[in-house]
């Protein structure tokens, strides 16, 4: 296994300072860059973790906390383990976090990731691949539409609220995206229910975009978070294995 070396980083946006932390294989450079978004519940040692299983795989990672807004991570305090009976109280302490970040900001700051990463020593200055979870997913999707000369590839992974009625979804942008996409959608999530996963495959063949989108049985929203009862090891390592594939092909 590649060794990984992690630190620290604060990136200054229009709106305040991003606290963020990059991951990158350790020795000789450059590598080609990832920006990870995060799900609900925010930076913390299991997201960490999986930045760093992506600069094992020989990737730059930037991980940044995208509710800064509302003040550096942990936004709230966590159990080690999110249990079902704790999970709806914890959602809605972060609720106003999620609601302050609009996609207008959300987007400023997407434009800040980029340039960072891009203006970083330790990446080959490249587009970038994106990966996301939950929230996340949606703000993948929508940066690749937003910055589309600048994002390579882009995955999510149980996304929530992907193509819906607002006249701001995230499907909206699909006529702008260049990237190849791959989705990892949960069989049983209410925040995207069947209707939207079909919308948002049909906006995407209709633009023509490069994509493939799997709904992985019996998963639960969440499954690739390891301190979560939502964990489902079986689809965490499929979507490993789907999206280091995605990766590899793109940058």
């Amino acid at each position: 296994m590649t060794s990984v070396l992690t630190s620290p980083t604060d990136i200054p946006t229009p709106d305040g300072t991003v606290d963020a932390h990059v991951f990158h294989p350790a020795g000789d450079g450059p590598h080609p860059a990832v920006l990870l978004y995060m799900d609900a519940f925010g930076v913390r040692g299991h997201l960490k973790g999986m930045a760093e299983r992506l600069a094992a795989a020989g990737h730059v990672v930037l991980l940044p906390n995208v509710m800064y807004r509302s003040g550096r991570a942990p936004l709230v305090e966590l159990p080690d383990f999110i249990n079902p009976a704790e999970r709806p109280e914890i959602i809605e302490r972060i609720r106003p976090a999620m609601r302050g970040l609009t996609p207008d900001a959300a987007m400023r700051d997407a434009g800040v990731y980029l340039d960072w990463l891009a203006a970083s020593p330790l990446t080959n200055g490249g587009p970038v691949g994106i990966t996301g979870y939950c929230v996340g997913a949606g703000l993948a999707l929508r940066t690749a539409g937003t910055y589309p000369e600048r994002v390579a590839a882009a995955a999510g992974f149980h996304g929530a609220h992907l193509a819906t009625d607002a006249p701001d979804s995230p499907h909206l942008l699909a006529d702008r995206i260049t990237a190849e996409l791959y989705f990892g959608h949960a069989d049983n999530d209410s925040t995207n229910p069947a209707d939207q996963i079909d919308r948002l495959d049909k906006a995407l063949t209709a633009a023509g975009v490069r994509h493939r989108a799997e709904v992985y049985a019996g998963a639960h929203h969440g499954f690739t978070q390891a301190d979560t009862a939502m964990h489902s090891p079986e689809a965490t390592e499929r979507h490993w294995a789907a999206l280091l594939d995605l990766l590899a092909r793109n940058l």
